[in-house]
């Protein structure tokens, strides 16, 4: 069972560790990375100790723009006139 149940505005983005974290009971640090937001993962763990928590995000907030997947942009179209 989840420690607590927290918004993903509540958590703090670390620039050093490429995460957002937020503050364990134990003295250490929650963590999940964009990437795991990405995928869906909405658990965040604690390195120090057996707990985690759930943040609660929008995935598409994490979704590549215009559609985008795997980094690739979709081709854009070119008009050919024929004379």
């Amino acid at each position: 069972m989840s420690y607590d149940d927290v918004e993903i505005e509540d958590m703090e983005w670390n620039e050093e560790i490429q995460a957002f974290t937020y503050p364990c009971p134990c003295g250490d640090l929650f963590q999940i990375t964009k990437e795991d937001l990405k995928l869906g993962e909405e658990i965040a763990r604690c390195p120090s100790c057996s707990l985690f928590i759930t943040v609660i995000y929008n995935i598409e907030d994490f979704l590549d723009d215009k559609g985008k997947k795997n980094g690739l942009e979709p081709s854009t179209k070119q008009t050919i006139s024929v004379s």
